[in-house]
């Protein structure tokens, strides 16, 4: 190989090797470039959704009509608390939804919140209820009150638990933790719930909640 062919070789590796080292260059850049743009959209999503979170056992069960009525508690000697509580801030967080509200829960007895429903469903809230059907006959359980309101509700139609506990406010809000919708849970259990507007996150469990709907069709099932 003569010194002009062997110059040009070089050359032309030196060029290559120089175009791979840029383009692994742009590429890391590209890469760093958007990890960071999705870094600063996650904070700022972070940002400017609101997060809420509640812990139970309160002390006393909250008096519904004294936090969401709008006129207060005229009952004298009331036995329910008038204090700010877990319970209370779940159901302020519940009245103040506009227009739907899809509640997915496993064992319901707890008068109070199912009064909070039906004062929604009176306003014209349009509501849908999913729970589990080992449950529908638990004591105490407020999902035949509800029904015969007109309240439509689906439940599971297999030996395995629909274990959920979640509520989805006007499609933007949602409430979600390990609390079931019982008395034992309000003033007994160790339990959480947090109440977020992520749109990200409610999407996901606004999915989830339709996908359930669907599977747990009876028509479907009778089919």
């Amino acid at each position: 190989m003569n010194a002009t062919v062997k110059g040009s070789l070089y050359t032309f590796l030196f060029i290559l090797a120089t175009e791979v080292i840029y383009q692994l260059y742009l590429k890391r850049k590209s890469k760093k470039r958007t990890s960071k743009n999705e870094s600063e959209s996650k904070r700022n999503r972070l940002s400017s959704s609101s997060l809420q979170v509640l812990f139970f056992p309160d002390k006393q069960v909250a008096c519904r009509e004294f936090f969401i009525s709008g006129n207060g508690c005229f009952k004298d000697n009331c036995r329910f608390s008038h204090d700010k509580t877990s319970l209370s801030e779940l159901c302020q967080s519940m009245a103040r939804c506009k227009n739907s509200m899809d509640v997915c829960i496993y064992v319901f007895t707890c008068k109070e919140l199912a009064e909070t429903l039906l004062l929604l469903f009176k306003r014209g809230v349009k509501l849908r209820i999913i729970t589990d059907q080992d449950q529908l006959n638990a004591t105490g359980s407020q999902i035949w009150t509800l029904r015969k309101e007109g309240i439509p509700v689906r439940m599971n139609q297999s030996t395995y638990l629909m274990h959920h506990k979640f509520v989805i406010v006007d499609e933007k809000i949602l409430i979600n933790g390990s609390f079931n919708w019982t008395y034992a849970a309000i003033t007994g259990n160790h339990e959480n719930l947090i109440i977020t507007d992520d749109s990200v996150v409610t999407s996901l469990f606004s999915q989830e909640f339709q996908r359930l709907w669907e599977k747990f069709d009876p028509l479907i099932s009778l089919s």
